[in-house]
């Protein structure tokens, strides 16, 4: 199950947050932790450059999007491997959103798109969708066509 996808400023501040089976009292933690995590090994990193990290029996993948960090967490079969391509196809979709490398306001410009986009490739904790134009046409509330 993939527990959060979390985005972050370069000054750690959540931009946007999705947890997924994590109770309450323990995303304060998550959020602390991802945040600290990325302001120790996220400076001088290239973009979408992975970086792993483990944390009790969970797996987390970051890099970097231009003024954004990214972090996806997951366990059990959402190990380093799968996250990475969950997190492949996030990027390139807010990318693809935001028309380029996403400056911090930029993302924000595009803030509900790139939530709805993220609704759409994540559902209920488990990847749903990783295709580029079908992604796209669901964020466009238009009905997917089947071949």
């Amino acid at each position: 199950m993939i527990l959060a996808v979390l985005f972050a400023n370069s000054e750690g501040n959540i931009l946007v947050e999705r947890f997924n089976g994590v109770p309450t009292e323990e995303r304060l933690h998550w959020r602390s932790f991802l945040v600290k995590l990325g302001a120790e090994n996220l400076k001088g990193v290239k973009n979408e450059e992975l970086l792993v990290a483990s944390h009790k029996s969970v797996y987390i993948v970051y890099t970097v999007l231009g003024d954004v960090s990214v972090y996806v967490v997951g366990k059990d079969e959402y190990d380093e491997l799968a996250l990475a391509e969950v997190i492949f196809v996030i990027t390139s979709a807010v990318k693809d959103v935001c028309g380029k490398l996403p400056t911090e306001r930029l993302f924000l410009d595009k803030y509900g798109r790139i939530c709805l986009t993220l609704d759409e490739i994540i559902w209920q904790g488990y990847l749903e969708n990783t295709d580029k134009d079908r992604i796209r046409r669901l964020v466009r509330l238009k009905p997917p066509t089947e071949f």
